[in-house]
């Protein structure tokens, strides 16, 4: 596949990337993809954690690898002076600092937004954090979990009459976190194309999982008491929902509209009714269990062979394995290699929506660019 028309938009952008983890890196992961200058900039001692988390290849954590392709490395002690002032006289010549401590730890280092805007006026900051930079739970600490749990989307996930469950992907970390803060980059930037002015932009992972949560608050603006398991798109209606076949395998079905409801129920043998659509609760039930008694009696692939030439809105459920091969995302190229060099191999990497990176480096080492960076900046230790 040729590079994306985004492939060089951010090019001649500098960022600096004080984040760990998952949220920070997968941000300045697309910033990268699109072209621009990316520096993480880690402890001396143990750098980015994600490194070490298992599984790993070649020692390195298969998490890691995932995010930080087209990065450089370098290491500064933020917790020396010289470490602060080397960070402090490449501000004066990035375009973005990305940090994910603790609210208030910037501020306690001497690096706070207003130190780093004296030096450069321009400069963009975006600080990422659970709760927000003010407000009561500023300094609590938290994960992916707790942030779905106050954003309201934990309580919309699972099975009516049943606990919430738990998404099997890091919401609040990667759309609450890293694409609101790639969203809030991009617009700065163009606002201080503007304005001449940066900005420091407060990203609360919370606040990021709770603005998913908006068309389910519309309906509670109506009078409406939203409740997971029994909502139009988490499970109230039997033709939207996942239904087991013959070989523990699943479908997931998303007739909603009655078009593809009648040609589901007429590929499948049962008689087409689009009043079933908006059916009683009890309707409901009933439709959703004769759906599974007949989806039971053929596998995945013998219900593909016979959906497929119908407009249904049918699909198997795919595995995490099956993804690299499923045929849409080999057509589209979804998928492809780097080498991470001697001792790791390939790795993996999945292009996002924005499109292929013109060239990605492999994730870097732990301050392997550190001369590097610092020579290109015109900064000594």
């Amino acid at each position: 596949m040729a590079p994306s028309p985004l492939a060089d938009a951010l090019q001649g952008i500098r960022v600096l990337d004080l984040s760990r983890l998952l949220p920070g890196p997968f941000l300045t992961m697309i910033l990268a993809d699109m072209g621009a200058d990316v520096v993480k900039v880690e402890d001396p001692n143990l750098g980015d954690y994600m490194r070490a988390f298992p599984p790993a290849k070649g020692g390195v954590g298969g998490r890691y690898l995932a995010v930080n392709r087209g990065k450089r490395s370098m290491v500064l002690d933020l917790k020396q002076a010289a470490g602060r002032a080397a960070l402090l006289a490449m501000v004066e010549k990035a375009d973005v600092v990305v940090e994910s401590f603790r609210p208030g730890v910037m501020a306690k280092l001497g690096l706070a937004y207003e130190v780093l805007a004296a030096r450069n006026p321009k400069i963009i900051m975006c600080s990422i954090s659970g709760y927000g930079q003010t407000g009561p739970y500023t300094h609590r600490a938290g994960h992916d979990l707790d942030y779905i749990a106050l954003a309201g989307v934990l309580a919309m996930t699972g099975p009516a009459h049943a606990g919430p469950q738990m998404p099997g992907v890091q919401i609040a970390d990667l759309a609450g976190g890293a694409l609101w803060s790639a969203t809030a980059i991009l617009g700065a930037l163009v606002g201080r194309h503007r304005t001449n002015k940066g900005a420091h932009l407060d990203i609360s992972m919370t606040e990021g999982a709770l603005a998913l949560v908006a068309p389910e608050l519309g309906n509670l603006d109506c009078g409406a008491k939203p409740t997971r398991g029994v909502e139009t798109l988490n499970g109230g209606l039997a033709c939207y929902g996942v239904y087991r076949t013959k070989d523990e395998r699943y479908l997931a079905v998303g007739a909603l509209e009655p078009k593809f409801w009648l040609a589901l129920n007429a590929a499948i043998g049962r008689p087409p009714v689009a009043a079933e659509l908006i059916g009683s609760p009890a309707d409901q039930a009933r439709i959703r269990g004769e759906l599974a008694e007949i989806f039971l009696q053929k596998t995945a692939a013998e219900w593909h062979a016979v959906l497929a030439p119908h407009d249904c809105c049918v699909e198997i459920v795919t595995e995490l394995e099956e993804l690299p091969s499923h045929p849409l995302h080999t057509a589209r190229e979804v998928f492809f290699e780097i080498d991470g060099g001697p001792g790791v191999g390939p790795i993996m990497q999945v292009r996002t929506p924005v499109g292929r990176p013109a060239k990605a480096s492999p994730p870097p080492k732990h301050g392997e660019h550190t001369a590097e960076v610092l020579a290109e900046y015109g900064v000594t230790l």
